[in-house]
C-alpha cells in the first residue's frame, strides 16, 4: 500500500490577502509590547509586596492584562446598582 497525497481543494490564498498594512501590524504589536511591559510590572509588584490582598490584586490585573479579551462586568450587568448604596 502507497502513500498518495489528496490534491488541495481549493488553492492558497495569495500572498496579498494575508497582508495587513504596516501601521496596523506596528499598532498591533505596540499592543502586545505594552501588554507584556504592563503583565511584568505587576509581577514585579506582586513579588514585593507584603501583603497578601495586594499580590492577589496585583496577579488578577496581571492576568486581565494578558487575557483582554476575558469578559467583565459593565455597569449594564447591574441595572439596579446604585453606587455608593441605597438611596
Amino acid at each position: 500500500m502507497t502513500f498518495t497525497p489528496r490534491a488541495f481543494q481549493k488553492p492558497a490564498p495569495r500572498i496579498e490577502q494575508a497582508d495587513v498594512p504596516l501601521a496596523t501590524l506596528q499598532q498591533q504589536v505596540a499592543a502586545i509590547v505594552t501588554g507584556q511591559r504592563n503583565a511584568q510590572l505587576l509581577a514585579e509588584a506582586a513579588d514585593r509586596t507584603a501583603s497578601p490582598s495586594d499580590r492577589i490584586a496585583y496577579q488578577l490585573d496581571a492576568w486581565l492584562v494578558r487575557h483582554p479579551e476575558a469578559p467583565v462586568s459593565t455597569i449594564d450587568d447591574y441595572p439596579d446598582w446604585t453606587p455608593g448604596g441605597a438611596q
